[in-house]
């Protein structure tokens, strides 16, 4: 993170379509607003840094996603999630961004790809297909290709954030804090991690275990999954960096209706504000009620004087990963330090994260 991957990657790119005239290149990602938001960016601020002009030195054509330089060089951006569609490109170079989200076929189609005729001023040509990435959260096809069994012609650059002079001060040991111990040996130092790989949850142990008690007074939050057998729902307190679960909710073949009568049997005169949390499927219409569960929820509290009641979803859910990632990272941070506290009596809650 913020070693400058892209930066490389993209600078490489323009100074390919400078030196050799009518070269045609293609850039691409597994979906094509990764490209457009950030390596096209990248190719942009470049050109402006050159202080090479618009209009009379290049221009990038939307329909077409085509970037066209005075000399005849031109450079595509596209995605691979039909790499069918690519099959008949002649090219000089190709740059694959976050390299790690795309697979191994892309790759060894790219490579048959680079066959554009070779023109006569091309002196030192080479023809070069380069990707930059994170390691991967495995060791899969690009550990294996560059690493574990690399070509003569194969090379492998390890760029640790560490090593970005130009960064804000404090940066790498913000991420020290904020990420777990291998998120950070990955993402930050560039290391390939495998341990415990086959893991989601990544070091829970007993610091992050003890009594807990309820305080009316305190804000409660209601954090719900849906499902219905069983439906699980955990109780929290939390402030603005720890968690902590009090208390679960867990029946089997019910419906949020049991599920939110159980609620306010175990918490019927709480004083301070309750807050819903959850899958933002949640606020779909179901088969059996034209009230979401979110606001068939707000209706029984309603009913039972539960005034000061929010709901705080997101319109979609994050990626797993990310929503993983997040979660580690409370769990124990790289620095050691743990902000997500289970109570004991939440048996299914800590079953599940062991």
């Amino acid at each position: 993170f913020g070693s400058g991957k892209t930066f490389c990657g993209s600078l490489l790119g323009v100074l390919l379509a400078l030196k050799y005239p009518q070269i045609k290149g293609l850039v691409g990602a597994q979906t094509y607003p990764l490209v457009r938001d950030t390596t096209l960016r990248a190719y942009f601020e470049h050109l402006d840094a050159m202080n090479l002009s618009e209009g009379s030195d290049w221009q990038f054509c939307k329909t077409e996603r085509v970037l066209r330089f005075k000399n005849g060089s031109e450079i595509m951006f596209r995605h691979f999630d039909e790499p069918d569609k690519l099959k008949s490109l002649n090219l000089g170079f190709a740059q694959i961004e976050e390299m790690s989200d795309v697979p191994k076929s892309v790759f060894l189609m790219l490579l048959g790809r680079l066959r554009q005729r070779v023109m006569p001023s091309w002196r030192g040509f080479q023809y070069r297909l380069f990707g930059h990435t994170n390691p991967e959260a495995r060791k899969g096809w690009i550990y294996d290709t560059f690493v574990g069994n690399p070509s003569p012609n194969y090379r492998l650059i390890i760029a640790p954030t560490t090593q970005n002079v130009y960064l804000p001060k404090g940066f790498v040991e913000e991420l020290r804090k904020s990420y777990d111990e291998d998120y950070f040996a990955q993402n930050v130092l560039g290391q390939w991690v495998d341990n415990d790989e086959a893991l989601v949850v990544k070091g829970f142990g007993g610091q992050n275990v003890r009594n807990l008690d309820y305080d009316e007074r305190l804000d409660l939050h209601l954090t719900c999954d849906f499902n219905v057998d069983p439906m699980a729902w955990i109780v929290a307190h939390k402030t603005d960096k720890k968690v902590y679960f009090i208390d679960e909710i867990v029946l089997e073949n019910t419906t949020t209706a049991l599920a939110m009568d159980e609620f306010i049997r175990r918490y019927p005169h709480h004083k301070g504000r309750l807050v819903i949390n959850g899958d933002a499927s949640g606020d779909n219409r179901t088969c059996t009620s034209e009230f979401t569960n979110y606001s068939l929820m707000l209706r029984k509290l309603a009913l039972h004087g539960y005034n000061d009641v929010s709901v705080e979803i997101r319109n979609f859910n994050p990626p797993i990963k990310n929503r993983i990632t997040a979660f580690n990272t409370l769990i124990r941070s790289s620095a050691g330090e743990s902000r997500i506290f289970v109570d004991p009596k939440c048996e299914k809650l800590l079953y599940n994260l062991k």
